[in-house]
């Protein structure tokens, strides 16, 4: 508490802003943005990367949030205050951060794939400043902070090493896909054991089954892309590119916001709403690129 307070002192309007925006980086959004774009645009391999890490550290993180239990520090200190705009993305327990570990996956799964030097110190420093952001704005402690970069960049070497071959076989891709299950079942059954024994509330589980589902999609959908479908992110020129993106981007969006108005919202149709999301991003919209934006002389060629 002393470091944050120390920052504490340091706050101004301007720095507030400033930092305010760096934290962005660590948002859901901003890395759903990033994952389709390179997913469906630029490589699929990078992306596999990518995703693998994001979902192993996030439920990862969310299991031990639930585990823990511990608060965030203006509940542990209530004399301390954070900046009051980031109290509204500051939801759940503290420890480790969440924030931290979706910029660790997105940007340190990216700088560990790209060779261009200058772009993996920008990737690095990234995620730095993000863990120190949240710091900044009172939300999270080092302790926080220091546990989910270390423990999503262990994940992210484990991710890059093993799940981004050129060819995969289906006997591979199976057994690949299952590991990723089996991990979202086991966050699943310690979420819902908590829950049962009183020890969490149902948001905290609605997080962990939102987190869950989205883990099942990706499980599921990765071994039906990789195996069956096999799109090519190539496309005629780049205002294609950009459309194939804009319109698969505005897909995600309908889904995430608009199935509630169809399915409504809860535990399980939150954890079915993600699902849906994650199998349309790895799934049904390739299914659409291949079959209206793919390159001709793409079709007998290796994908990317």
């Amino acid at each position: 508490m002393e470091f944050l307070r120390a920052l504490e002192g340091i706050r101004t309007p301007f720095l507030d802003a400033i930092i305010g925006l760096i934290t962005r980086f660590g948002e859901e959004t901003v890395a759903i943005v990033v994952l389709c774009a390179i997913f469906w645009c630029v490589s699929k391999r990078i992306a596999y990367g990518i995703c693998v890490a994001y979902f192993l550290s996030g439920l990862t993180v969310q299991g031990m949030k639930i585990i823990f239990r511990i608060d965030r520090p203006w509940v542990i200190d209530p004399s301390f205050k954070p900046v009051p705009s980031a109290i509204e993305h500051a939801t759940g327990y503290s420890f480790p951060s969440g924030h931290t570990q979706s910029a660790a996956a997105l940007l340190g799964s990216l700088g560990m794939q790209v060779k261009n030097m200058p772009f993996k110190i920008i990737c690095f420093t990234l995620i730095i400043l993000v863990g120190f952001s949240r710091m900044y704005l009172g939300v999270h402690t080092l302790q926080d902070v220091a546990a989910s970069i270390l423990i999503t960049l262990i994940l992210v070497v484990l991710a890059v090493r093993f799940f981004t071959g050129e060819k995969v076989t289906k006997k591979k891709q199976l057994i690949l896909s299952s590991i990723l299950f089996l991990y979202v079942a086991i966050v699943i059954v310690i979420a819902v054991g908590l829950f049962s024994t009183g020890k969490i509330d149902e948001k905290y589980l609605s997080d962990c089954l939102k987190a869950a589902g989205a883990g099942l999609g990706f499980s599921v959908g990765m071994f039906i892309e990789r195996i069956y479908i096999d799109f090519s992110v190539n496309a005629k020129n780049y205002f294609w590119q950009a459309l194939k993106f804009v319109l698969g981007i505005a897909g995600v969006l309908i889904l995430k916001e608009g199935l509630k108005l169809i399915i409504g919202t809860g535990l399980v149709v939150d954890t079915i709403r993600y699902f849906i999301m994650i199998f349309w991003v790895i799934v049904l919209y390739p299914l659409i690129i291949k079959r209206f934006f793919a390159v001709k002389s793409d079709a007998k060629t290796a994908k990317s």
